[in-house]
């Protein structure tokens, strides 16, 4: 009902509205995130052994916080051209306005709430995704992680880490969106509430069910997402990682 109302009144354009933004904020999120991942796990397990299954957890919760801090900026100019429909240059007329006002660091604005979403959901999704992938390689004789293996791991990972993760992103959503009614509605700009403040008002207007408000599309986005990223990743790792073994032989 949503894709059928958005393209009646704007158009099957607007279904890819923020398209830049979120290509942009893309590169430097997977390049940040999984290099940090596997350097730290393979850190660790240098230090504590292969098999520790913390290992997951840890290297997904630090290699995470380390993006959300550098890419937040971008997910906020993302969310404002998704949610007002803004162009680059009122955009920009925007964000110079902010930035003149309150400084650079209310680009920052919906940090905690996106490090409350991410965080959680890198560690759950890691630690899932190793325990599958060491399952399904066992039960299908693999000594290595195949397309589909990843594909399915990464998929069944990513679901369960959103539906967990699923209130951080409304909490996020409302926080950043609040931001820029309150520049194009004139609205004006309330004290910097907690999380936990904004969860009880989302509670309070509309139950517990609000805080899972959407959750039925960002699966449909990430759990696709999530299988995509992650075969391609391993089958990029497997085979460049083949293609150096022949060379060194050569």
């Amino acid at each position: 009902d949503a894709f059928v109302k958005l393209i009646q009144t704007e158009g099957i354009k607007s279904l890819w509205s923020g398209l830049p933004p979120t290509l942009i904020m893309a590169l430097p999120t997977t390049v940040i995130c999984f290099t940090c991942y596997d350097q730290l796990s393979e850190a660790l397990k240098s230090r504590v052994g292969k098999d520790e299954e913390h290992i997951p957890i840890i290297a997904g919760c630090l290699s995470r916080f380390g993006t959300v801090s550098v890419v937040n900026p971008l997910e906020l100019i993302n969310t404002s051209m998704q949610y007002r429909r803004l162009s680059y240059k009122q955009l920009y007329t925007c964000i110079s306005n902010k930035v003149a006002a309150d400084g650079w660091f209310s680009l920052w604005r919906g940090w905690s709430s996106t490090v409350l979403r991410d965080v959680p959901f890198s560690a759950t999704y890691w630690y899932n995704y190793e325990r599958f992938k060491r399952m399904m390689c066992k039960e299908l004789g693999a000594h290595e992680p195949t397309l589909f293996i990843a594909f399915t791991s990464g998929a069944a990972s990513g679901t369960i880490a959103a539906v967990i993760t699923q209130p951080f992103d409304v909490v996020k959503t409302y926080r950043q969106t609040e931001l820029w009614e309150s520049k194009t509605l004139k609205i004006p700009q309330r004290d910097c509430i907690s999380t936990c403040a904004v969860m009880r008002k989302i509670v309070a207007k509309n139950g517990i069910a609000g805080l899972f408000a959407g959750v039925t599309p960002r699966l449909f986005k990430v759990a696709p997402a999530c299988a995509i990223m992650i075969s391609t990743y391993e089958y990029g790792k497997s085979f460049f990682s083949h293609l150096n073994e022949k060379m060194n032989q050569h």
